[in-house]
Order: structure tokens, then C-alpha cells, then sequence
């Protein structure tokens, strides 16, 4: 109860409420099988058509499911229908939202990796709601930034906070949770995300430096500022911090690789990727879980 009375007081910007809906999850373990093989070329055609060059994607494509071969690469020349990202986002959240049961999804990840913009995402192509755990620590702290919060009392004043929001959290249901950086090093913490499905947004450092460079440090407490170009410091210090966290993060429940998603789609550089692919991804890598998951269940 103290839980959900804190979570609905907090009515911040960063906070979608969606409509929740309800849907009663499908029994037994063979009506999940079958209906994912059911739907599986016609996945298959809806993955790869996400994942083609943004030159080729809003072309017109005549699909033959009888004849689809997942295997073979995609050739835009064959297509003859419209393609929607977003919509492709939706009919992927249709399909495996029964089988979340409301669990919460809690994005891990390195300051800047998009937890964030990703999240949100997330949580209205599913139907749940959104928090920003700095967001709610934040609030629980009078309305001080994080930054501020560090200034004033110190990384483990935080850190506790931290953890205190995330216990609250894991008593909830259908939120998509952006965590902290730095949220993974605590052990406690895992085993409060436990509770629900953990997703690491694994971006490559470079691009993480370039974005946070871009858009300045005023707001990152850890990163130094030292001498040298702001790209440069910038970089040195997630170094620093990913050799800290690295091996944390590989213990979330699915990995999001925006390098192997950026390889799928022909682009050289990850900062071509639209938030809506990485949702996607997500939404795979997340029911690749839940297949694994249900494997396991069968095995004992």
C-alpha cells in the first residue's frame, strides 16, 4: 500500500500513464508454443522489414508467407507493401504482452545508453506506464536533482535512496523502469528487478561519449571534468566506469546490442538507429527470454 501511494503521487512529466488493459494470459505451455510457430514466418517477414536500410523501408512489398525463408536476406526489390516501424512495434507488443503477467521491465545501461526515450517506447507500445527512477528519487528528495543530491550529501546517500525507490517499485506492476546507471553495482538491487524482466541497452562507448559530449555534463555528477576536449573526458571516464559495471550489467535478463542491431540494418554508426528499432529489438530480446523461461518451467 505504501508503495502504490508513493508511485501515484508521483506526477511528473517523466511519468506515462497508459490505459491498462487487461488481458487474460493464454494456459498450458502448448498453446504458447503453438501460437508462437503459428505466427512465425509472419514474424519473421515483420523483424526483417524492421530491420532494413531507412532507404529501402518505406517501400511497397508483396510478401509470400507460404514461401518465406527467414534464413535468406531481405531483398527490398521483392516488397510491395507499406511498411510501418511503429506498427510493427505494436503488433510485436500485442504478442507477447499476455505472457509479461504484468511484470515490470527495468532498463539497464550506462548514463546516456537511452533507458530513458527507449522506455517510454516501451511502455506505451505495451501498455504500461513509465518512471524514471532518478526521477522518483528526485522527488522523494524534495525535488533536487540528482546532481544536486550528490553535492549536498553524497554518492551513497544516493545510492540508498536508489535502492529504497527501486524496493517500491518491485511491489508495483505493469511500469516500464528506466534504472540508474550505477543502480546495477548493488546486489540488493538485482534483487529487486528480479521481481520483474531486466533489459541491458548495450551501447558502444564512443557513441555514448559522443552524446553526452553533445549535449554537456552539468547533469552527470560522476563524470569528471578534467583537462582535455569534452569528448575526450568524456570518454576516458565511462571507460573508468563500464570496467567497474560491465560484468553487472551481462547479468541483466536480455541484452539489447544497438552494434548488432546497427550490423542487421546496413549502418555504420548506431546513432542512425531510431529509438523505435531499439524498442523492437527489446521487444525480441525480451521474448527470447520468455521462451527460455518457459523452457526451463517444462524442464522441471
Amino acid at each position: 500500500m505504501e508503495a502504490r501511494a508513493v508511485v501515484k503521487g508521483f506526477q511528473f512529466c517523466t511519468w506515462i500513464d497508459s490505459e491498462k488493459v487487461k488481458r487474460r494470459p493464454p494456459s498450458g505451455s502448448a498453446r504458447f508454443s503453438r501460437r508462437l510457430k503459428e505466427e512465425q514466418s509472419k514474424r519473421h517477414v515483420l523483424v526483417a522489414a524492421a530491420h532494413l536500410p531507412k532507404s529501402n523501408r518505406h517501400r511497397h512489398v508483396a510478401v509470400d508467407y507460404n514461401h518465406w525463408n527467414p534464413a535468406s536476406p531481405v531483398e527490398s526489390g521483392n516488397f510491395h507493401a507499406h511498411f510501418d516501424e511503429s506498427y510493427v512495434l505494436k503488433t510485436k507488443s500485442q504478442e507477447i504482452e499476455p505472457y509479461l503477467k504484468g511484470r515490470c521491465i527495468y532498463l539497464v545501461g550506462m548514463m546516456g545508453s537511452g533507458k530513458t526515450t527507449v522506455g517510454k517506447i516501451l511502455a506505451q507500445a505495451l501498455n504500461y506506464s513509465f518512471i524514471d527512477s532518478d526521477a522518483f528519487v528526485e522527488h522523494e528528495a524534495g525535488g533536487k536533482t540528482v546532481a544536486e543530491i550528490f553535492k549536498l550529501y553524497g554518492e551513497g546517500f544516493f545510492r540508498d535512496k536508489e535502492t529504497e525507490a527501486l524496493r517500491k517499485l518491485s511491489m508495483m506492476q505493469r511500469y516500464v523502469v528506466s534504472t540508474g546507471g550505477g543502480a546495477v553495482v548493488r546486489p540488493v538491487n538485482w534483487k529487486c528487478m528480479q521481481k520483474g524482466i531486466s533489459v541491458w541497452l548495450d551501447v558502444p562507448l564512443e557513441a555514448l561519449a559522443q552524446r553526452i559530449a553533445d549535449v554537456g555534463t552539468g547533469s552527470r555528477p560522476l563524470l569528471h571534468q578534467g583537462p582535455g576536449d569534452a569528448y575526450s573526458k568524456t570518454f576516458m571516464r565511462l571507460s573508468s566506469l563500464f570496467e567497474e559495471r560491465g560484468n553487472a550489467y551481462a547479468n541483466a535478463n536480455a541484452r539489447v546490442s544497438l552494434e548488432n542491431i546497427a550490423a542487421k540494418m546496413g549502418y555504420r554508426d548506431v546513432s542512425n538507429l531510431s529509438p523505435t528499432a531499439i524498442a523492437l529489438e527489446a521487444l525480441q530480446q525480451i521474448e527470447c527470454f520468455l521462451e527460455e523461461e518457459r523452457g526451463r518451467a517444462r524442464v522441471f
